[in-house]
């Protein structure tokens, strides 16, 4: 005797057959908007959800491929070692404000990164962090250069 399935069931069987599929292959299923751990940080009194990229990987792969990163939120970028940073923005379809932070948790310098650029945006000084927002947002809210970023100090260490 043979069932049926409706679409709905036949779409989730698939989905669930190519991820056994991947996990039996050794791969990892990943989605566009796959996110990594978080950490709560704050700018004054702004609150930031900020998903943190420690790895090489996570920090090669940035925000690529996002169409939105919603109000609040933001990727930290944690270095293995103070350095004058750069980040660019190659499928990366949203604009940014990133700012370069040291490893006191002190705003170095803030630059605004327009979407699909391979222009270069990087570090006045030494930085052993970058924070990626919607683009404007540390102006809006007033913060610039010699502010901290709280909460900085529970990062992971990068590997």
């Amino acid at each position: 005797m043979s069932e049926t399935l409706d679409s709905n069931e036949t779409v989730k069987a698939h989905a669930l057959g190519c991820i056994l599929l991947c996990l039996g292959l050794g791969l990892t299923p990943t989605l566009a908007t796959a996110q990594q751990p978080m950490l709560e940080l704050s700018a004054g009194v702004h609150r930031i959800e900020a998903e943190v990229a420690s790895t090489w990987s996570s920090r090669a792969e940035g925000l690529m491929h996002r169409r939105q990163l919603g109000a609040g939120r933001g990727m930290l970028f944690v270095f293995p070692d103070p350095a004058r940073h750069c980040m660019w923005m190659r499928n990366t379809h949203i604009p940014l404000s990133v700012a370069f932070v040291d490893d006191a948790g002190e705003i170095i310098n803030i630059a605004e990164m327009e979407p699909e650029s391979e222009v270069n945006h990087c570090a006045g000084k030494p930085a052993k962090y970058a924070l990626e927002m919607n683009a404007g947002w540390f102006k809006q809210r007033g913060i610039a250069a010699g502010q901290r970023i709280g909460g900085i100090e529970r990062a992971p260490a990068a590997h």
